[in-house]
C-alpha cells in the first residue's frame, strides 16, 4: 500500500508566505500536505510522481472577486478558473448575493449588473433555489461537487431587499422600520456565525435592476442610509470580519465614509475593501487620490486596501450595450430602453444625440471611460469595411461628428457592432507602483460576470508575469516569492481563511507550473461555451503554462487540461468558513 497519494518531486517550492524558495519534494496524503523534503523519496511509496523538476510549485491561487454566485448552481466546477491555477473563489461581492432574498428578486438584481441573460438565470433558481438563509445556502453549497473551495461574503442588496421586499428596498423615501432593521441584522449575525466573510455594500449608482417590477432602478443597497450600513458593519467589526464597498464614482469624496467606519479609533478596525484602484484615462488624478486615501487610513490605524486588477483594463461591447453608458444621462437614457424600436428612435433624435455629444465632450468631470470614440477599435460588423479602424478614423472618412457615427452605426446594426476599449491601466510604469503596494488586494477579475465584456479569469498569472518581466529587466518590483504569496497567502491570511499556503500539514490546494509559459500574451482573450448555460464567453487559454492543479488533494488539472471529473459527484471543493 503507498504511503503517499501524490508526490511533487523536484520543484522550485513557494510555500506562500514570501519567504525564500528552494527546490523541494513534496507529498501528499489524504488531502494534506504531510511531508516537504529535498531528500528523494521512494517512488514505491508513491501512487503518482509528478516531475516537475524546472517547474514552480505554489498554493493554489484565491480570487476574492468573483460573481459565480450563479454559475456554481449550474456549473460547480467553475472550470474557467480552475484551469488558471484558481483553488479557492469568493461570491457575494459588490452587494450581490443569492442568499436570502427569492428566486426572482435574485436573478433581478443580478443579471443585468452582471450582463448575463436574465432568461437563462432565472429558470436555474426557480429549479434549484430551495434555501432562504445563510445557514440553509451553506448546507446547499456543502453538497454540491465543486471545483474549487467557495467562500462567500453576505451581499446587501440581498439582505435588503429579502426583509424589506423589492419595492420597498428600492424606494427612496422608504425608511426600513426597527423590526426590519433587526431581521437584517439577525440573517447578518447567522451569516457570520456560520462562516461567511463579511458583508458587501454598493453606491454605484449605475448598476441597474432587470425584469418588469423594478426595471432600471440601482440596486437595493445604493438606497440604504449610511446610518443603516454602519448599524450592520457593527456585527462585521465584532466578528472581526471584511466589509467591501464600491463608492458612487461621480462622487469621489464619498469614499471618507467608508474610511471613517474603517478607522480604528477607541475600536477595533474594520477590515475593508473597496472597488477599484485603476489608473483611469479618463480620469487620471484619482490614481493619486486614491493612493492617498489608502495610506492615510492605514497610517490613523485603520485596516483598508484598494482591489487592484494588475493588468489593463480593456473592455469589449456590443453596439450601446456596454454598462460603461450608465455614468452618463444619455447613455443611461438609452439603456433605460428595452424595446429596440423604441431604443433606435431615440438614437435618431437629433435633441438626444446634442445631449449626448454635450456629455461626450465633456472631459473634467469623474468618469470611468475616457469618452473618446477614436480609443475604441472595432472588431466586428456586417459593413467589414470598417473592421480594424477606430470610430474617429471611420467618421473622418464619412465627414461627420464621431457621435453621431457612432449612434448611426448602432441604429443600423445593433448588437452586431462589435469593439472594445481600454479604460484604464494603460501605463506600465504606473500599474507597477500600484501593485507593489503591500496594501493593496490583488483581485477583482469579476470572472462569472460580464461574459461579453471581459476576461481577467487569470488574474493571478497576469501578476506572475508582470513581476518576472521586471525581475528579466533588472527592475523588481517585488521578489517572486512575494509575488505569489500576494494572490495565495496574503489575500488567506486578510480574509482569514484555511488557504494559501502548502507546509507540512496544511490543506492540499497546490499549482504546478512551467515559468517558460509566460512568454505567451496572458491579455489574449477567445471564446468558449458557458457549460449548461447555453452561451458563448470571453475566456484566457494559457497552454504551457499551468500543468497541475490539486484541490484538497485530488487532481483537478493534469498536464494542463482540466479533468472530466471535475465538478462531477463527489467534488473537490468545499465551503471554506472563516475561522
Amino acid at each position: 500500500m503507498s504511503k503517499f497519494d501524490i508526490l511533487i518531486e523536484g520543484a522550485r517550492y513557494f510555500d506562500g508566505t514570501g519567504a525564500p524558495s528552494s527546490i523541494q519534494n513534496i507529498a501528499i496524503q489524504d488531502g494534506r500536505i504531510v511531508l516537504i523534503s529535498d531528500s528523494e523519496i521512494a517512488h514505491s511509496q508513491v501512487s503518482r510522481v509528478i516531475q516537475a523538476a524546472g517547474k514552480w510549485v505554489m498554493p493554489g491561487f484565491i480570487d476574492s472577486h468573483t460573481h459565480y454566485d450563479a454559475e456554481m448552481i449550474a456549473s460547480p466546477s467553475l472550470s474557467e478558473s480552475v484551469r488558471h491555477g484558481v483553488t479557492t473563489v469568493l461570491m457575494g461581492s459588490c452587494s450581490l448575493s443569492m442568499v436570502c432574498s427569492d428566486a426572482e428578486d435574485a436573478s433581478d438584481i443580478f443579471t443585468r449588473v452582471e450582463t448575463i441573460p436574465r432568461e437563462r438565470v432565472l429558470p436555474i433558481l426557480q429549479q434549484h433555489k430551495s434555501w432562504n438563509s445563510p445557514t440553509e445556502w451553506v448546507e446547499y453549497v456543502n453538497n454540491l461537487p465543486l471545483g474549487p473551495n467557495v467562500v462567500s461574503l453576505l451581499g446587501h442588496s440581498d439582505l435588503r431587499v429579502s426583509v424589506m421586499g423589492l419595492a420597498r428596498a428600492t424606494d427612496l423615501s422608504v425608511k426600513p422600520t426597527n423590526a426590519e432593521m433587526q431581521a437584517m441584522e439577525d440573517k447578518l449575525r447567522e451569516a457570520l456565525e456560520v462562516g461567511f466573510l463579511g458583508l458587501s455594500t454598493m453606491c454605484l449608482k449605475w448598476d441597474k435592476i432587470d425584469g418588469d417590477r423594478a426595471w432600471s432602478k440601482s440596486l437595493p443597497s445604493t438606497y440604504a442610509r449610511w446610518h443603516e450600513i454602519s448599524r450592520l458593519l457593527k456585527w462585521v467589526r465584532k466578528y472581526n470580519r471584511v466589509h467591501q464597498g464600491a463608492p458612487n464614482a461621480a462622487t469621489p469624496l464619498q469614499v471618507l465614509q467608508y474610511l471613517r467606519e474603517c478607522i480604528g479609533w477607541l475600536r477595533r478596525p474594520l477590515k475593508t475593501t473597496l472597488i477599484s484602484q485603476l489608473d483611469l484615462k479618463g480620469s487620471a488624478y484619482l490614481n493619486n487620490l486614491t493612493r492617498f486615501t489608502s495610506f492615510l487610513t492605514n497610517l490613523v490605524r485603520g485596516d483598508f486596501r484598494w482591489q487592484v486588477l494588475p493588468a489593463p483594463f480593456t473592455v469589449f461591447a456590443d453596439g450601446i450595450d456596454v454598462v460603461l453608458f450608465e455614468e452618463f444621462g444619455a447613455g443611461e437614457m438609452a439603456l433605460d430602453l428595452r424595446d429596440q424600436i423604441k431604443r433606435n428612435r431615440l438614437l435618431k433624435d437629433e435633441q438626444y444625440r446634442r445631449h449626448f455629444r454635450k456629455f461626450y465632450a465633456e472631459k473634467y468631470s469623474p468618469r470611468v471611460w475616457q469618452r473618446d470614440f477614436s480609443d475604441a477599435m472595432i472588431l466586428d460588423c456586417p459593413d467589414t469595411s470598417i473592421i480594424g479602424k477606430d470610430f474617429a478614423q471611420v467618421a473622418e472618412q464619412r465627414g461627420i461628428h464621431v457621435v453621431d457615427l457612432f449612434l448611426d452605426l448602432v441604429v443600423e446594426y445593433g448588437t452586431k457592432l462589435r469593439w472594445f476599449t481600454t479604460i484604464g491601466n494603460h501605463r506600465e510604469t504606473v500599474l507597477k507602483r500600484i501593485v507593489k503596494n503591500p496594501r493593496s488586494l490583488i483581485t477583482f477579475s469579476d470572472a462569472g460576470a460580464h461574459i461579453r465584456n471581459m476576461a481577467f479569469y487569470n488574474l493571478p498569472l497576469r501578476l506572475l508575469k508582470l513581476v518576472q518581466q521586471s525581475i528579466d529587466d533588472d527592475e523588481a518590483i517585488m521578489t517572486m516569492e512575494q509575488a505569489i504569496w500576494r494572490v495565495t497567502g496574503d489575500q488567506a491570511d486578510w480574509f482569514g481563511i484555511e488557504a494559501g499556503k502548502i507546509r507540512q500539514g496544511d490543506r492540499a490546494d497546490v499549482v504546478v507550473l512551467d515559468p517558460n509559459g509566460f512568454d505567451q500574451d496572458l491579455n489574449q482573450v477567445t471564446w468558449a461555451e458557458m457549460q449548461n448555460f447555453n452561451l458563448q464567453r470571453l475566456v484566457n487559454r494559457n497552454p504551457g503554462l499551468v500543468e497541475t492543479v490539486i484541490i484538497n488533494g485530488k487532481l483537478a488539472v493534469d498536464q494542463g487540461e482540466v479533468l472530466p471529473e471535475l465538478g462531477q459527484q463527489q467534488g473537490f471543493g468545499r465551503f471554506l468558513p472563516a475561522r
